[in-house]
């Protein structure tokens, strides 16, 4: 007898659950059911309508109902909400919310993709008005790009800097509009720490937005909008991108077991405490294979993962769950940006004992005109060398090196594994120590007590406190701007000017990238120094980290002048 199995729910998960279903059993009935107008949309590709990167709105539809019947034999009912579920009959209450005509759907096996709704918070006054958008869909979209366009909109303002706010943000500001981007946290974009994220900071004031974190929204008005801190910023529309929440009611009332993290509670195969019953994507919790915990990870990547196992096991194939690391990647203006695993601030709150580096190589073989410098972080765990996560931003190929530490970690790897992998190389595309490879020989150097550093955050510190700071650049390098109380020793001259490096106090190294300044360090060991420590980042990365702060809150800077080159 053939299968009837209900969706709910389509995107990544509930589509992709129907269209593997039907190519492992042609007999099953299979109905999905989506409350909006689109069944299967690209939720990810939506900023990018705001800008006109994507030209029409109409090509963020993957697939209609019509294609899915003719296609896959398939029925997909648009503007159909599913209201309720009748556990003890098998059956779902379905309301046409063009009719208000409400029917009953019988089941043998149900899936559950409902998604995440996006935040907007009670406590903001003014939250509700007509200038107050968030972006979940086609129809979101095309209300916010409406509302722009025609009331020639000058400023509007994003609250929130995770991965919709930054995109909308960005693609706003492609638009001509003057965007203001207001974050509740020290930084945006969390998976990245606070010294990586200060790239992103700078990339975005230097193209205009106006940022502003360490604030939260506190009242929307028709033309500006109020920050925690009594800020008024001019705004005639408002884009809520503070966060998700999984779309739970159903399963809640349907009595489904809640998670810890306030998610469907889901086994290794996805179902929920109901036998017949799968849940998928946003709305359910997931298993952290680095924090074993639960976790919620609103990816369509994994998403689209959960639903092919879903749709493997109603088909009695086996599958593995290896539980997730949260691999992502955006592109922020000029900037390519990937991360994946633990950062250090999420290492650090699990307890792991672990440290990290630091290096900024080329992203190619530098004689090739487009070589740019490719910002790497690279965390690990101490003793083993177990890698944790990986961080990296630069002007190229970020995602390929991200996707290489996403594939260690899923295979347990070390700092050694990666120190030995074999990669391709090209001087257009790479180099021939890759900036992975790189990244595992520097640590493994700090790992195995070869040398130390401090990172690029302690710099400031040690500038205030006066501590003995060499610049190991060229003379020209150091006039064109300094650490306020560095002493220029080029790498090219250190050897004959020794007598001016005390051995009676710690010595702390820079140059530009770092790559100088490490080879000096280890001279120095080697000529009997035994308290010298290259600094993490070197000019390059102190420039960049200190940057932000230093143009928002008016403070002292530490450098002569700024230089990003």
């Amino acid at each position: 007898m053939a299968k009837k199995i209900l969706i709910v729910g389509g995107v990544a998960g509930g589509a992709s659950v129907a269209a593997r279903l039907r190519r492992l059993d042609e007999s099953a009935e299979i109905i999905m059911f989506e409350k909006g107008p689109h069944i299967s949309f690209s939720n990810c590709s939506l900023p990018y309508y705001i800008s006109g990167i994507i030209e029409d709105s109409e090509s963020l539809v993957l697939s209609s109902p019509k294609t899915f019947k003719d296609r896959y034999n398939i029925e997909a009912r648009v503007n159909n909400e599913v209201v309720e579920i009748k556990r003890d009959k098998k059956l779902i209450i379905v309301k046409d919310t063009t009719t208000d005509h409400t029917y009953e759907e019988h089941y043998d096996k149900l899936v559950l993709s409902p998604g995440a709704a996006p935040i907007r918070p009670n406590t903001i006054e003014g939250r509700n008005q007509l200038n107050v958008f968030t972006v979940r869909n086609v129809v979101d979209i095309q209300r916010l790009n409406a509302y722009v366009k025609e009331n020639d909109l000058k400023d509007v303002a994003v609250i929130g800097g995770g991965f919709i706010g930054v995109e909308i943000a960005e693609n706003l500001h492609l638009a001509g509009i003057h965007v203001s981007v207001i974050e509740f946290a020290n930084q945006i974009m969390t998976p990245y720490d606070y010294d990586m994220a200060q790239i992103l900071h700078k990339e975005m004031v230097d193209h205009g937005i106006n940022l502003i974190v360490n604030d939260g929204l506190a009242k929307i008005g028709n033309n500006f909008i109020e920050t925690q801190s009594g800020k008024q910023i001019d705004a005639q529309a408002v884009v809520l991108a503070i966060g998700v929440r999984p779309e739970t009611k159903l399963a809640e009332n349907a009595g489904l077991a809640i998670g810890e993290t306030g998610a469907i509670k889901v086994d290794h195969n996805y179902l929920t405490s109901d036998t017949n019953i799968y849940a998928v994507g946003d709305a359910i919790e997931v298993y952290h294979r680095l924090l074993h915990k639960p976790t919620r990870l609103a990816l369509a990547g994994p998403a689209q993962k959960q639903a092919r196992a879903v749709a493997d096991h109603i088909c009695g194939i086996i599958n593995r769950n290896l539980g997730v690391i949260g691999s992502s990647s955006i592109h922020l203006f000029d900037l390519n940006a990937a991360a994946t695993g633990l950062n250090v601030r999420t290492a650090e709150d699990a307890g792991f004992s672990y440290d990290s580096v630091y290096i900024m190589p080329g992203d190619k073989v530098g004689l090739i005109p487009n070589s740019n410098v490719m910002h790497f972080k690279l965390v690990y765990e101490t003793p083993t060398g177990k890698i944790l996560g990986a961080q990296a931003i630069g002007k190229g190929n970020v995602d390929k090196r991200i996707d290489v530490i996403a594939t260690m970690i899923t295979l347990n790897g070390t700092l050694d594994d990666l120190k030995d992998l074999e990669l391709t190389y090209s001087p257009m595309l790479g180099t021939a120590k890759d900036v992975v490879n790189h990244a595992a020989l520097v640590a493994l150097n700090q790992l195995n007590g070869k040398y130390r550093e401090v990172k690029v955050a302690q710099v400031r510190e040690l500038v205030e406190n006066s501590a003995f700071i060499i610049d190991a650049r060229e003379k020209n390098e150091y006039h064109a701007g300094h650490l306020k109380n560095a002493i220029n020793i080029p790498l090219s001259e250190f050897r004959n000017r020794l007598d001016e490096i005390p051995k009676d106090k710690p010595v702390y190294v820079h140059c530009r990238s770092g790559q100088r300044s490490y080879n000096m360090v280890m001279a120095l060991q080697n000529l009997g120094f035994t308290n010298v420590f290259n600094i993490s980042g070197s000019y390059l990365g102190i420039n960049l980290y200190e940057y932000f702060n230093d143009l928002v809150t008016g403070r002292e800077k530490i450098v002569t002048e700024y230089n990003f080159k």
